[in-house]
């Protein structure tokens, strides 16, 4: 069984498509409140604030009561508050922080729970190469998906002697929503590929934005045998934009 947060929309849900079409049982959760279901694949969407301790420890319990035991935890909810570092807001930061970073924590926590026993089981966590590379405007989520990179590296290591891997996969930019939404016109993919000489930006060397398959190809790697020698370990799939 692998659970997957996030999944309504983007990376998220690109990962649980591509986990279902290669045989696993997958559960989506995402903030969005009514159940629904990937039209592409056999995969429910439950609502689950991963923000809220108690809504993911509910969640985990009736997915193990009515699915069984959870053997893949891929972490890929996240979102973005776009400010200059030295005006970002309390609560902007607290709810950058309260997702991706938090959220992370406690959808480990709980998965840890179940796994340590078993002596088995996965987490993968999608960050961002902006965990890496500073960013303009960026400050509260390059923070935050730092931690969170760096939490499942500790959990990783902690977990290790149990044989549960956790690693993270770090994508740059990506073709989503959330991508999208920092564009003003039709030409935004152009410009991000070009990169930025007045904010300090690479390009993207490879000369395209990454499709949400693209991060998800790397998430099926990570879940598979072809894998079971990799721990904590940062995988970046930027085109070469972290340079």
């Amino acid at each position: 069984m692998a659970v997957v947060t996030g999944a309504a929309g983007g990376i998220g849900s690109a990962v649980a498509v591509l986990l279902a079409k290669n045989g696993w049982a997958v559960t989506g959760l995402d903030v969005r409140p009514e159940p629904e279901t990937i039209p592409t694949a056999d995969v429910a969407v439950s609502g689950c604030n991963v923000a809220d301790p108690d809504a993911v420890q509910a969640a985990f319990d009736r997915i193990e009561r009515d699915q069984g035991p959870i053997d893949l935890l891929v972490n890929a909810a996240g979102i973005l508050r776009i400010a200059p570092a030295a005006e970002v807001t309390d609560a902007d930061w607290a709810a950058t922080f309260a997702v991706n970073a938090a959220g992370v924590m406690h959808c480990c926590r709980r998965a840890a729970a179940t796994m340590v026993p078993r002596r088995s089981g996965n987490i993968v966590t999608v960050g961002s190469n902006a965990a890496r590379v500073p960013r303009m405007n960026f400050a509260a989520y390059c923070a935050a998906k730092a931690a969170a990179v760096q939490y499942t590296r500790c959990l990783g290591l902690e977990l290790a002697r149990y044989g549960i891997r956790c690693n993270t996969v770090s994508p740059g930019s990506t073709d989503t929503a959330m991508q999208r939404a920092l564009w003003t016109d039709d030409t935004g993919a152009r410009k991000t590929i070009a990169g930025s000489l007045e904010g300090f930006r690479a390009g993207i060397p490879l000369g395209r934005i990454a499709a949400p398959e693209d991060i998800a190809d790397v998430v099926l790697f990570l879940a598979s045998d072809h894998a079971r020698h990799i721990t904590m370990q940062d995988i970046v799939v930027d085109g070469g934009a972290g340079l």
